[in-house]
Order: C-alpha cells, then structure tokens, then sequence
C-alpha cells in the first residue's frame, strides 16, 4: 500500500507541538514579570503537597562576657511562616482547523506572547496586592493604612483622598523607615505604577542617576535607580476603591525578602487535538502560592491615579 499523501508531518503541524508553544510562552512569561523578579523565589516543583513551611528564627542578641563566668545562653520558640500552594491560573484558546489553514504564523506568535503577559500580570498582581499589606494596611478594595507618596510618613485615610504625588523628601521618609526596622540595604527596590514613574522624571536625585550602566537596563520593568534603590514600573499596582478614591494607586518600597513567590508548576503548555471539533485546545497555566516574609522590610504607599 502506497503511503497516504499529503500526510500531516512535524514540519507540516509545527505550529502545534507542544514543546514550541511552550518555550514561547514561557519566553514571554519571563519578560513580561516584573514584581515576580524582585522578591524571593522558591521552587516547589515536582513535590506533592499545598504547603511550604519556612522557618522564621528568632534573631538573637550579643552578651556581654565576664572574666571567670561561663558564656550566656540564649534560646527562643523558633517558628514558621506557612506559604499555601493555592492558586492555580490558565490561559486557554480553542483554534479551529480552517483558523489554522488561513492564518499567518503571527498569530501564534500572539497566542504565546499573550499568554505569558497574562500569566505574568497576574503573578505580579497577586504579590502587589499582598504587599498591600505593608503598614497594616488592608488587602481588601477599601483600602488604609499606606503611607502617602509626598512625605512617606502620613498614612492614607482611604475617602479623605489625602494622597500625593511622590517626592524626594517622601523616598527618603520611606528608606528611613526600612534603616530603622534593620532592612539590609542591598536589595531594596522602588515599585512604582506608571503615573509615579512620570512624576519621578521630575525629581533631580532620580534623573541624575537614572543611566544603570553595567547591563543592567535589560531588566524587566527597571528604569533607573534612586538612593542606590532599583526603581520598577508595573501597571499591576493596585488602584484603590471607594468614593472618591478610585484611581489612586498603591506602591511600595521593599526589600527581596520582604515577600516570597512559591512555585509548584512553572508555566506549562499543553495542546490537544479535539476531533469532534476539528480543531486544537490550547492552555497554559502556573500554579503558585505567595506569603509575606518580613512586614517591616516593606513599605505601602498611595500617589493619585491621575
């Protein structure tokens, strides 16, 4: 028996192998996380289990030592921070067969790309909103307890819409706060949304160090330093709800250990030929758990949205 022609191959059907969407997505996944990138990251993959427990030791305190005396003991109830593995997003398209026959290659391309920014906003959405918490403040929509951009000292009352555009003098309120809570001065990072990244370029401090230098420009979301502090835009910063609150937008000042992003699957690709529908299910997703570490190695504060 002759063999059927035309037949479909791996060269005909490239679009749809597995492997290419995935690398693709996970490309685009990677260039599009921002937050993601400045906090601590665990990897729980391939392990059975919806929590991680972390240790939180207790710091101790050097002891005088006396001549002819034995040394100081010391001991504390160490405990844990538990991180729940419990979300768990996907990015789906069902493309039909003719989609397939007449569409250019661009629009895998598209799928992919949008696939990884949309995983990727949210993760970052997720840590954000929990860096919310930041001051005491609330996670819910109603939110308080941030402090306000101008002068990083007064807290946001939420209705009042007492915020303000961010300041040196506000900056520097905040890095003081993390000098006096003993948060290690390496890596710091400022997360901005776009509208304090535009009030920003008005401030001299940041403008006269803003040239990273050093290669460092190629990463996600950096668009300069101030005070040695890494300075990230993301449009996942939280707006605020409420009366008349609602396009002020919450930023923060924090340090890499001030949160942790927890990884039980990494983005994933899959693709399943449908024949009953003629035609490819595509899906991507992640799962993942988040968990504060260290509340006062962060700082939440509230700038206008407008």
């Amino acid at each position: 028996m002759a063999y059927p022609t035309p037949a479909v191959t791996v060269t005909t059907a490239a679009t749809f192998i597995p492997e290419i969407w995935s690398d693709e997505v996970v490309a685009a996944y990677k260039k599009h996380l921002v937050a993601a990138n400045v906090f601590k990251k665990m990897s729980f993959k391939g392990k059975k289990g919806d929590t991680i427990n972390i240790p939180k030791p207790t710091r101790g305190a050097a002891s005088v030592k006396a001549a002819s005396t034995a040394v100081t003991l010391i001991a504390a109830t160490e405990t844990n921070i538990p991180v729940l593995i419990n979300k768990h997003y996907e990015y789906s398209r069902f493309i039909e067969d003719i989609v397939e026959v007449q569409a250019l290659s661009s629009l895998r391309r598209f799928y992919t790309d949008d696939a990884g920014y949309a995983l990727a906003k949210q993760v970052d959405t997720d840590l954000v909103q929990l860096g919310r918490t930041f001051n005491a403040g609330a996670a819910t929509a109603a939110y308080t307890k941030g402090l306000i951009g101008g002068d990083g000292t007064t807290l946001y009352t939420g209705n009042s819409r007492n915020c303000s555009d961010i300041t040196d003098a506000g900056i520097r309120a905040m890095l003081l706060k993390l000098d006096n809570a003993d948060v290690p001065m390496d890596g710091r990072t400022l997360v901005v949304p776009p509208i304090a990244a535009n009030d920003l370029l008005g401030i001299n401090r940041f403008t006269e160090q803003q040239f990273i230098g050093n290669g460092d420009a190629i990463a996600t979301g950096k668009i300069g330093m101030i005070y040695g502090v890494d300075v990230m835009i993301t449009s996942s910063c939280p707006v605020t709800t409420g009366a008349a609150t609602a396009t002020d937008r919450v930023g923060m000042l924090i340090h890499k250990d001030a949160l942790v992003l927890a990884e039980q699957v990494g983005v994933r690709s899959q693709t399943q030929y449908k024949q009953e529908y003629l035609g490819d299910l595509f899906t991507s997703d992640t799962i993942y758990g988040i968990a504060e570490l260290r509340n006062d190695a962060g700082v939440a504060f509230v700038v206008p949205g407008t």
